[in-house]
């Protein structure tokens, strides 16, 4: 069943803005790699600033081009990728499981974004991923993990980049979101374009005239 407002899209391709923060050994750049280009390496480098991955998503008729922003996660950088922040549709924050430091700091990263951010928050797309469920030595419960989203309004999902469990499913969850919230701002904007204001009471109402 198609979207009911899919066909007020003229465009055939919308680009989505996704940026993805989290503590630094989080596993974002693993995450990242997983679903655009379907490996995962034991061994990355830190990411220094931000680093930008693209991706496509076929909805329908319409191609989602995702512009994937992987933001680096060390204290020092963070004056300069807030930055990049502006213009998002959709942000992911990432915790890893077996390290409840991660976990702990994700307010810091919401908050940093949210107040980076010049757009209304109300229903703005916010993924949480609870990344290497393949390790054993948990920290994190999934409730606790839950819970956390619960007060926040935010999705979560417990993925593996190494095992490949539930990164795409995610990230295609986060980009249909990402995509409800530009077609309710594009019928929004095209409401409020044809709206018709009624005169004034003080206005003079024109006088007809028999010939």
């Amino acid at each position: 069943m198609p979207h009911p407002h899919i066909y007020m899209v003229s465009a055939k391709k919308v680009d989505l803005k996704i940026v993805i923060l989290g503590a630094m050994g989080a596993g974002k750049t693993s995450i990242l790699h997983r679903y655009v280009h379907k490996k995962f390496f034991e061994d990355y480098q830190t990411t220094l600033g931000a680093h930008v991955m693209s991706k496509n998503l076929e909805v329908e008729n319409i191609t989602l081009r995702l512009q994937i922003w992987d933001m680096g996660g060390q204290d020092r950088f963070q004056p300069m990728v807030t930055s990049f922040y502006k213009g998002s549709d959709a942000c992911i924050l990432t915790f890893d499981v077996t390290d409840e430091e991660s976990f702990e700091c994700l307010d810091y990263w919401r908050k940093t974004f949210l107040e980076s951010l010049r757009v209304p928050l109300d229903g703005f797309p916010v993924l949480l991923l609870g990344n290497k469920i393949d390790l054993k030595d948990r920290q994190v419960s999934k409730e606790r993990a839950l819970s956390w989203c619960e007060e926040r309004k935010a999705t979560y999902f417990e993925v593996s980049a190494k095992d490949d469990v539930n990164v795409e499913q995610a990230f295609e969850k986060l980009s249909m979101d990402a995509f409800e919230r530009y077609l309710e701002s594009l019928q929004s904007f095209m409401t409020d374009s044809f709206k018709l204001t009624p005169p004034s009471e003080d206005e003079p109402k024109p006088t007809s005239k028999c010939c």
